[in-house]
Protein backbone atom coordinates (compact mmCIF):
# COMPACT_ATOMS: atom_id res chain seq x y z
CA UNK A 1 0.00 0.00 0.00
CA UNK A 2 1.44 3.14 -1.04
CA UNK A 3 2.45 5.73 2.22
CA UNK A 4 0.20 8.89 3.63
CA UNK A 5 3.33 10.95 2.26
CA UNK A 6 3.88 9.53 -1.15
CA UNK A 7 -0.06 9.73 -1.64
CA UNK A 8 -0.95 13.35 -0.66
CA UNK A 9 2.52 14.57 -3.22
CA UNK A 10 0.92 12.42 -5.92
CA UNK A 11 -2.69 14.05 -5.57
CA UNK A 12 -1.13 17.43 -5.09
CA UNK A 13 -1.15 17.01 -9.00
CA UNK A 14 -4.64 17.45 -8.99
CA UNK A 15 -6.00 21.03 -9.22
CA UNK A 16 -8.70 22.10 -7.24
CA UNK A 17 -10.44 24.62 -6.76
CA UNK A 18 -10.28 25.92 -2.92
CA UNK A 19 -13.74 26.32 -0.57
CA UNK A 20 -14.29 26.80 2.64
CA UNK A 21 -17.03 24.79 4.32
CA UNK A 22 -19.23 26.28 7.03
CA UNK A 23 -22.09 25.40 9.99
CA UNK A 24 -22.82 26.49 12.94
CA UNK A 25 -22.24 24.79 16.57
CA UNK A 26 -24.78 23.66 18.81
CA UNK A 27 -24.72 27.53 20.41
CA UNK A 28 -25.16 28.59 16.77
CA UNK A 29 -21.60 30.45 16.52
CA UNK A 30 -20.17 30.28 12.89
CA UNK A 31 -17.75 27.54 12.52
CA UNK A 32 -15.27 26.31 9.16
CA UNK A 33 -12.84 24.66 7.55
CA UNK A 34 -10.68 24.86 4.04
CA UNK A 35 -11.60 21.88 2.01
CA UNK A 36 -10.84 20.94 -1.47
CA UNK A 37 -12.36 17.67 -1.24
CA UNK A 38 -15.78 18.93 -2.59
CA UNK A 39 -17.72 17.43 -5.89
CA UNK A 40 -20.88 17.46 -7.50
CA UNK A 41 -22.93 14.36 -7.07
CA UNK A 42 -25.98 14.64 -9.12
CA UNK A 43 -28.34 17.12 -10.82
CA UNK A 44 -31.73 16.04 -9.70
CA UNK A 45 -31.76 16.37 -7.11
CA UNK A 46 -28.90 18.61 -6.73
CA UNK A 47 -26.23 17.05 -4.77
CA UNK A 48 -22.94 17.76 -3.53
CA UNK A 49 -20.08 16.07 -0.82
CA UNK A 50 -17.18 17.44 1.14
CA UNK A 51 -14.83 15.07 2.60
CA UNK A 52 -13.82 16.04 6.71
CA UNK A 53 -11.23 15.29 8.61
CA UNK A 54 -12.62 13.84 11.54
CA UNK A 55 -9.59 15.40 13.76
CA UNK A 56 -10.61 19.20 12.35
CA UNK A 57 -12.29 21.63 15.01
CA UNK A 58 -15.33 21.53 12.87
CA UNK A 59 -15.95 18.33 12.22
CA UNK A 60 -18.16 18.17 15.70
CA UNK A 61 -20.63 20.79 14.42
CA UNK A 62 -20.34 19.56 10.79
CA UNK A 63 -22.20 16.28 11.97
CA UNK A 64 -24.49 17.39 14.26
CA UNK A 65 -26.10 20.38 12.79
CA UNK A 66 -27.20 19.04 9.64
CA UNK A 67 -26.79 21.54 7.43
CA UNK A 68 -23.78 23.52 5.85
CA UNK A 69 -22.41 25.71 3.10
CA UNK A 70 -19.81 25.08 0.46
CA UNK A 71 -17.91 29.13 0.18
CA UNK A 72 -15.99 28.98 -3.16
CA UNK A 73 -13.29 31.30 -2.75
CA UNK A 74 -12.19 34.00 -4.77
CA UNK A 75 -8.71 34.23 -6.53
CA UNK A 76 -8.13 37.35 -3.13
CA UNK A 77 -9.07 35.28 -0.83
CA UNK A 78 -5.87 33.21 0.39
CA UNK A 79 -5.92 34.56 3.20
CA UNK A 80 -9.42 33.47 4.09
CA UNK A 81 -8.68 29.48 3.01
CA UNK A 82 -5.14 29.67 5.53
CA UNK A 83 -6.95 31.03 8.53
CA UNK A 84 -9.59 28.34 8.18
CA UNK A 85 -7.48 25.69 7.08
CA UNK A 86 -5.24 26.22 10.68
CA UNK A 87 -6.14 24.38 13.89
CA UNK A 88 -4.15 27.37 15.73
CA UNK A 89 -7.10 29.51 15.20
CA UNK A 90 -10.02 28.67 17.73
CA UNK A 91 -12.07 31.26 16.29
CA UNK A 92 -12.31 31.25 12.25
CA UNK A 93 -14.79 33.93 11.52
CA UNK A 94 -12.83 36.05 13.83
CA UNK A 95 -12.55 39.77 11.23
CA UNK A 96 -13.77 37.81 8.40
CA UNK A 97 -16.63 39.39 6.91
CA UNK A 98 -19.29 36.90 6.54
CA UNK A 99 -23.91 36.98 6.46
CA UNK A 100 -25.99 34.18 8.52
CA UNK A 101 -27.96 33.13 5.27
CA UNK A 102 -32.09 32.58 5.72
CA UNK A 103 -30.94 28.92 6.07
CA UNK A 104 -28.73 29.64 9.28
CA UNK A 105 -25.91 29.35 7.35
CA UNK A 106 -22.61 31.75 7.90
CA UNK A 107 -21.56 32.44 3.72
CA UNK A 108 -18.30 34.13 3.56
CA UNK A 109 -18.32 37.36 1.90
CA UNK A 110 -16.52 37.88 -1.12
CA UNK A 111 -16.76 34.36 -2.31
CA UNK A 112 -17.31 33.36 -5.89
CA UNK A 113 -20.29 31.21 -5.32
CA UNK A 114 -22.18 29.63 -1.77
CA UNK A 115 -24.21 26.73 -1.94
CA UNK A 116 -26.68 26.22 1.00
CA UNK A 117 -26.97 22.41 1.93
CA UNK A 118 -29.21 20.01 4.16
CA UNK A 119 -26.92 16.46 4.86
CA UNK A 120 -29.20 13.85 3.36
CA UNK A 121 -26.06 11.22 4.29
CA UNK A 122 -23.26 10.49 5.88
CA UNK A 123 -20.21 8.23 5.08
CA UNK A 124 -17.40 7.25 6.87
CA UNK A 125 -14.24 6.24 5.19
CA UNK A 126 -10.78 6.19 6.92
CA UNK A 127 -10.06 9.10 8.90
CA UNK A 128 -12.47 11.38 7.44
CA UNK A 129 -16.68 11.28 7.10
CA UNK A 130 -18.08 12.04 3.51
CA UNK A 131 -21.14 14.24 3.70
CA UNK A 132 -23.95 14.25 1.02
CA UNK A 133 -25.55 17.61 1.07
CA UNK A 134 -28.79 18.01 -1.16
CA UNK A 135 -28.44 22.04 -2.36
CA UNK A 136 -31.38 24.37 -1.28
CA UNK A 137 -30.07 27.34 -2.24
CA UNK A 138 -27.25 28.51 -4.18
CA UNK A 139 -25.90 31.84 -5.51
CA UNK A 140 -22.70 33.39 -7.68
CA UNK A 141 -21.62 36.78 -7.35
CA UNK A 142 -18.80 35.86 -9.71
CA UNK A 143 -15.20 36.47 -9.71
CA UNK A 144 -11.99 34.57 -10.42
CA UNK A 145 -11.39 31.57 -8.33
CA UNK A 146 -8.75 30.71 -6.01
CA UNK A 147 -6.92 27.44 -6.98
CA UNK A 148 -4.49 24.82 -5.51
CA UNK A 149 -2.07 23.15 -6.97
CA UNK A 150 1.12 21.34 -5.80
CA UNK A 151 0.92 22.79 -2.62
CA UNK A 152 0.81 26.01 -3.78
CA UNK A 153 -2.08 28.58 -4.34
CA UNK A 154 -2.67 29.65 -8.17
CA UNK A 155 -4.99 31.53 -10.11
CA UNK A 156 -6.46 31.67 -13.55
CA UNK A 157 -4.45 33.33 -16.12
CA UNK A 158 -6.60 35.45 -18.53
CA UNK A 159 -6.58 34.55 -22.07
CA UNK A 160 -5.17 37.14 -24.32
CA UNK A 161 -8.19 39.22 -26.02
CA UNK A 162 -8.23 38.88 -29.89
CA UNK A 163 -6.22 40.54 -31.76
CA UNK A 164 -3.80 41.82 -28.81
Amino acid sequence: MIAPDDFRKVLSHFGSGVTVVTTSDADKRPTGLTCSAFASVSLEPPLVLVCVDHKAQSFPALRDHGRFAVNILSSDQEAVSRRFATSKILDKFEGVAHTISELGLPLVAGAVAHLECVTVSTHVEGDHTIFIGRVERAGAPGGEPLLYFKGRYERLVPEPKPGA
